[in-house]
């Protein structure tokens, strides 16, 4: 049994490291977006206009991780700069100290984490109001986020895929991996064993969708201690199972020393790109220095000679014209359309039970309730 240590120690990874004025935010390039609708979730919303913006411009809704603002992810990941080289929008949700003290979204919440619920219908409202003000192209509407972020990324993908063209999870969690705190910490370690099948379930059940679902980029780093890399290979089998495709990628390669692998529709158009960022802890692949360089490291935001922000905006079409070389394979914008390839088990990965743990056992309650202190003082927990 892992010791409650250990278990403690988890968790404040999680929550990361001490924060400081620049991982805080320092000088926001962020404006408020007020009254954009009922907030059942009571998040902030963050937007940046830039000056010379696209005719019917596309949007990036961006989801930081804990214990970082709107602002100091931007600063890191450096999505204002090329939203200004490229006249897009951007929206960053924003998590207040009121729901959780370490700012992570609660993507672990039955009450946040469902279409027409909570946050994830907050964040829906932010996406309605910015279409609405800055005739924003509803084809063109994208969503990116790291840790809680990324697992609240998979939740807006799953329970509101007619939204968005496509998604990027960084260091996240698949949709479904959790509706208690408990739960949630058992998914961080590890995802557990349960089919594609039961996992692209999860995703189709999460709305009425019956149209084009959206095209998905993966990043993980291999040394992630917070948050475990099977996760993303749960995200990968979910998301193939989702899109009908088989497991073995059309494409495989070296970039930058980390491996980049794709998946396309019988079109050709890809659906999934998985990178696995080679010997990176928790956090967001940057690339500070160079032709590619964009954003700023700092803690959770972190040099690995790869720029996630640019990539992914290029896989999305928003960086113009981008040539196709062995170094770039980029999406289009438009939503994919799944391929008519049979979904693959995944041998690794079987049914895992959803039933709750027993919390009323009384031979348990002690140790429960040190548990659940821990889990509210690392913000998994919300104070009652």
């Amino acid at each position: 049994m892992t010791r409650l240590s250990a278990t403690i120690a988890r968790l404040a990874a999680m929550r990361g490291m001490s924060v400081n004025p620049e991982n805080a935010g320092g000088h926001s390039r962020l404006k408020d977006l007020e009254n954009f609708g009922s907030n059942p979730g009571a998040l902030k919303a963050k937007i940046h206009i830039a000056a010379e913006v696209s005719k019917r411009p596309a949007l990036v809704v961006v989801l930081h991780g804990c214990t970082q603002t709107a602002g100091g992810y931007d600063r890191g990941s450096g999505w204002s700069t090329l939203a200004d080289e490229h006249g897009f929008l951007l929206l960053f949700p924003e998590q207040q100290r009121a729901n959780n003290p370490n700012l992570c979204f609660n993507w672990f919440s039955s009450a946040d984490n469902q279409r027409e619920r909570g946050e994830a219908l907050s964040i829906r409202q932010m996406i309605s109001a910015m279409v609405e003000t800055h005739d924003v192209d509803p084809s063109r509407i994208f969503v990116t986020g790291l840790s809680a972020g990324g697992a609240m990324t998979s939740i807006m993908l799953a329970c509101y895929p007619e939204v968005f063209a496509g998604g990027a999870i960084i260091a996240g969690l698949p949709h479904g991996s959790a509706s208690n705190v408990q739960q949630a910490l058992q998914a961080m370690r590890d995802p557990g064993t349960i089919s594609a099948k039961a996992l692209g379930d999860r995703v189709r059940e999460a709305s009425n969708h019956n149209g084009a679902w959206p095209s998905i980029s993966i990043w993980h780093g291999s040394a992630d201690p917070t948050v475990s890399v099977t996760n993303a290979d749960a995200i990968l089998a979910q998301w193939l199972c989702v899109h009908e495709l088989g497991n073995a990628p059309d494409r495989t390669q070296d970039i930058a020393g980390h491996r980049y692998r794709m998946w396309s529709a019988a079109s050709g158009r890809p659906l999934i790109e998985d990178y696995r960022i080679a010997n990176m802890g928790h956090g967001t692949p940057l690339a500070t220095t160079g032709a590619q360089a964009c954003g700023v490291a700092m803690p959770h935001m972190l040099e690995a000679g790869i720029s996630s922000t640019r990539r992914i905006a290029a896989s999305w079409g928003l960086l113009g014209e981008v040539k196709k070389d062995a170094s770039t394979h980029p999406f289009t914008h438009t939503q994919a359309e799944p391929s008519t390839l049979p979904a693959r088990r995944i041998s690794r990965l079987e049914p895992m039970s959803a039933t709750p743990s027993h919390a009323g056992a009384p031979a348990k309650a002690g140790v429960e309730k040190v548990i659940h202190d821990a889990l509210r003082a690392a913000g998994l927990m919300r104070s009652t």
